[in-house]
This record gives C-alpha cells, sequence and structure tokens, in this order.
C-alpha cells in the first residue's frame, strides 16, 4: 500500500485541478509524473564491477 501513495497522490492532484478547471496545469503535472516514472523506469544504473 505504501508504495500506492505517490500514484495516488499524483491521481488526486490531478483530479483536484482538473475540477478546478485548471485543466493545463493537470497536464503538466500527469505528464510530468509520467516522465518522471518512464525516467526511473529506465535509465541505466550506475554500478561497477563487483
Amino acid at each position: 500500500m505504501k508504495g500506492l501513495l505517490p500514484w495516488l497522490g499524483v491521481l488526486a492532484l490531478v483530479m483536484l485541478l482538473s475540477a478546478l478547471r485548471m485543466r493545463p496545469l493537470a497536464t503538466a503535472v500527469s505528464l510530468t509524473w509520467l516522465a518522471w516514472c518512464v525516467w526511473t523506469w529506465i535509465r541505466p544504473t550506475r554500478r561497477g564491477p563487483s
């Protein structure tokens, strides 16, 4: 459940911004979150040889 909290927080923020008619900001938050998730998924590990 702890790993889901950031996702739920971003979802709640995007829904709130959308409800407040701040859709461009909600879109920016969504795209930033998506980019961060993709970056953490594909970034190379910086481990040297053991």
